[in-house]
C-alpha cells in the first residue's frame, strides 16, 4: 500500500523564524535522494469538461485543492470548484463560487489561491471579469477547513490579491501576496496583507513591462531575511527579483537562466532552507513539467520528471510542503483533470 494513502497532511507554515535556524543544511542536503510516492488524479468525472489552474493548501484536517473549471477558459461559466482530502481520498469536486453578477449578467472566475495562515481561517482568493485585464480580487473564507464558506467578498480597488501562487507569512505576521497585472503591459507588484484582509497595502510596479514582461511571482525565503521572487515571463526565461526588506522594496528585475514557455510557474521553500521550483523547462509547449532542487536560489538541478508527453499540457503547478516534509503538487493535467503528485525530498 502507498505510505501516503489515508495519511492527514499538517500544514508547514512557511514562513518566520522557524525556517532561518536551518539554512546551515541547505547545501549538503541538495542532493538527497528525492523519491515519488503518489500520482493521482483529484476527480476522474466532473461537470465540467475543462479545468485550469489549480492551488493546494494545507489545513489541521488535511489537504484542500481548488481550479477553476466549466466549458473553456473565459467562457461565463467557469467557476472555482473544490476538493477536500479526507478518509484517505479526494472529495468529489464542489462549486464554491462563481462569477454570477445578476440574473443577467455572469463573468468567468479564474486563478483560485488557498491560503492557511498560522493562525485564522483558510483563505480563498480568486478573480473574477471577462480578461486578466480588467478582472478583480476576490475572498473568502473557511473556519472548517474548506468544507463552508463565507459570503465572497470584494478586495478593495486596485488589490487583486495573490494572482496565482500562494502568499507567504513574514515573521511579523504580515501575508505578503505575489501579484501582477496584465493592462498595461505584463508587471509584477507585491501587496501586503494584515488583520486577514481588512488592510492592505501595495507596492509599485516591480518592473516595465517592456524590457521584461512579467507576472505570476512566487516567493522564496532566504537568510537574513531576503526575499526572492520568481515567474513567469514573455522573454522565454523565469525572471527573478530580490528584496532586502521583507518584501517592501525590491531590486532590478533580471532573466535566469530557467527556460520558460510563457507559463506559470511554482516554488517553495523548504523548512531546511532548499528551495523547490516546479516548471516545465522549455521554451515551447507546456512539456514537460519537471521539479527542480537549489540550495540558494540561483542553481536549480531537476530531479523529479512529473509529466513528460509531447504536444500535451502539463501546466500552472502548485506547490506546498506539509508538516511531515512531504511536498504536494498540484497541476493541470491535458487541461481534463487535475493531478495530484506526493514527492519526499527528506
Amino acid at each position: 500500500m502507498n505510505p501516503t494513502i489515508g495519511r492527514q497532511f499538517p500544514i508547514l507554515f512557511v514562513g518566520g523564524i522557524g525556517l532561518a535556524v536551518n539554512f546551515s543544511l541547505a547545501a549538503a542536503e541538495t542532493q538527497n535522494q528525492v523519491k515519488l510516492m503518489q500520482k493521482e488524479f483529484i476527480y476522474e468525472s466532473a461537470p465540467f469538461p475543462e479545468a485550469h489552474a489549480s492551488t493546494i493548501g494545507g489545513t489541521k484536517d488535511g489537504l484542500v485543492a481548488a481550479w477553476f473549471g466549466g466549458t473553456q477558459e473565459r467562457h461565463p461559466d467557469v467557476g472555482i470548484w473544490l476538493s477536500r482530502h479526507a478518509g484517505g481520498h479526494w472529495s468529489a469536486p464542489v462549486e464554491v463560487a462563481n462569477g454570477v453578477q445578476s440574473a443577467t449578467e455572469r463573468y468567468p472566475c479564474w486563478n483560485p489561491v488557498l491560503f492557511q495562515p498560522k493562525s485564522g481561517p483558510l483563505l480563498l482568493f480568486y478573480k473574477v471579469g471577462p480578461t486578466p485585464s480588467s478582472w478583480w480580487g476576490m475572498l473568502m473564507k473557511s473556519q472548517d477547513g474548506g468544507q463552508s464558506w463565507s459570503k465572497p467578498q470584494r478586495l478593495p480597488e486596485g488589490i487583486a490579491g495573490p494572482i496565482k501562487n500562494k502568499p507567504v507569512e513574514l515573521p511579523n505576521g504580515d501575508i505578503l501576496c505575489p501579484s501582477s497585472t496584465e493592462n498595461r503591459g505584463w508587471r509584477v507588484h507585491f501587496e501586503r496583507m494584515q488583520d486577514l484582509g481588512k488592510t492592505w497595502e501595495k507596492t509599485g510596479p516591480v518592473n516595465d513591462g517592456k524590457e521584461i514582461g512579467a507576472i505570476q511571482p512566487s516567493i522564496l525565503f532566504h537568510p537574513g531575511g531576503r526575499l526572492q521572487a520568481l515567474g513567469r515571463t514573455r522573454q522565454q526565461k523565469i525572471f527573478e527579483i530580490w528584496s532586502e526588506d521583507s518584501g517592501k522594496t525590491w531590486g532590478a528585475m533580471k532573466l535566469t537562466t530557467l527556460p520558460n514557455p510563457n507559463s506559470g510557474i511554482d516554488a517553495v521553500t523548504l523548512g531546511d532552507g532548499r528551495h523547490v521550483l516546479v516548471y516545465n523547462p522549455t521554451t515551447r509547449g507546456r512539456s514537460p513539467l519537471k521539479l527542480a532542487i537549489s540550495a540558494d536560489g540561483k542553481e536549480w538541478n531537476d530531479v523529479v520528471t512529473l509529466e513528460d508527453e509531447a504536444g500535451k499540457e502539463f501546466s500552472y503547478p502548485a506547490v506546498i510542503q506539509t508538516g511531515d516534509g512531504l511536498v504536494h503538487i498540484t497541476y493541470t493535467w491535458k487541461r481534463e483533470r487535475i493531478r495530484h503528485v506526493v514527492v519526499d525530498v527528506r
